[in-house]
């Protein structure tokens, strides 16, 4: 597989990156041997580099676990595997029936999960992950969606003591790379205008962006503010480009049930029945087409992908590797599908 250029942190990847949430037992608690062959079959279609994203909020460390384990059990060497760890939650004690850091969406947890936002706190998250990995280690560090951190905040003073806790689990990061630990930091957010402001504070290496540019949804002023990235060296990662699941047939759109209800809404059904027929009509999936796009913004190196079924694994590869012909893009624009700006 060919490999790119991740900015300037010297690691090459795949157009792939590798979620790992259902190895944290999202939506369903899979069997190990389940979680052992999505990582095999990740590393056989992307030698010779594959890229996993976890992160310690992903079933309470279990993520992380998880990929170690089965990485050791395929005798995986480490110089072929790139870990991007998000940091920002450590493991704590089961108290109940279930983990209270987020509700009803983990199966059978053995753990709970606190968050930390700190200077120590972040120390504290990189080395249980990499406990976690039994091994292997974590190459890039980023601090876990601070938008939704600084969203707890109930008045602009609360914000603000927020947003220092960001700067200071920043800090922390900047050490680590400085003492050689870690190859790059980064920041992944769903709400991407939280990237420009901590990027005015912080040399970062690498953005993710998620849920935020999409074939439905690639608002102007975050082309620039990509292209600008791209111009000063910072690899980007895109994530969450099916927009929930909606934009492939999901009831989801931006983590929110969606229902054709309001105008705003309508629109988006409305949206997305078009696409499909255009889909249909050259005989592409929708997901092909949400991935490609994806791939095509500027300064884009890989796309973030997850599954729970192995033998979707091959599908998502082929996807990031395998164009869509102009004429599908040029009925996506004649449809008035894509914005004159798009990227495609």
């Amino acid at each position: 597989m060919k490999l790119r250029p991740l900015g300037n942190t010297g690691i090459k990847v795949p157009p792939i990156v590798f979620g790992t949430s259902a190895l944290g037992n999202l939506f369903t608690a899979l069997d190990p041997k389940v979680k052992e062959a999505l990582v095999k079959e990740s590393i056989h279609y992307t030698q010779p580099q594959t890229f996993f994203d976890s992160a310690g909020k992903y079933g309470a460390g279990l993520a992380l676990e998880s990929l170690g384990n089965a990485l050791n059990a395929l005798n995986v060497p480490k110089d072929e595997v790139v870990v991007s760890n998000k940091l920002g939650w450590v493991r704590s004690p089961l108290v109940g029936k279930e983990p209270q850091f987020e509700k009803g969406v983990w199966r059978d947890l053995k753990h709970d999960a606190v968050q930390k936002i700190s200077y120590d706190g972040i120390l504290e998250c990189f080395e249980e992950g990499n406990e976690l990995l039994q091994g292997y280690s974590t190459q890039l560090a980023s601090v876990h969606d601070p938008d939704e951190y600084l969203a707890k905040a109930a008045n602009p003073a609360e914000e603000e003591a927020l947003f220092e806790d960001v700067l200071e689990a920043y800090r922390a990061l900047e050490d680590l790379k400085r003492k050689g630990l870690v190859k790059g930091i980064g920041v992944g957010a769903k709400d991407w205008k939280i990237i420009p402001r901590i990027y005015e504070h912080i040399k970062l290496d690498w953005v993710m962006f998620a849920n935020s540019m999409t074939i439905i949804s690639h608002p102007k002023e975050l082309l620039a503010f990509m292209q600008q990235l791209s111009d000063d060296g910072v690899g980007i990662l895109n994530s969450a480009v099916f927009q929930s699941g909606f934009l492939v047939g999901g009831e989801y759109y931006d983590y929110q049930l969606i229902k054709p209800d309001t105008p705003e809404n309508k629109a988006r059904f409305e949206w997305r029945s078009t696409f499909f027929a255009v889909c249909k009509a050259f005989g592409v999936t929708p997901a092909h087409a949400c991935v490609q796009f994806g791939l095509a913004a500027p300064g884009v190196a890989s796309v973030a992908l997850s599954t729970s079924e192995p033998e979707k694994v091959k599908r998502n590869v082929a996807a990031t590797e395998e164009r869509l012909p102009a004429e599908f893009w040029a009925e996506m624009h004649e449809r008035g599908l894509l914005h004159a700006h798009s990227p495609l």
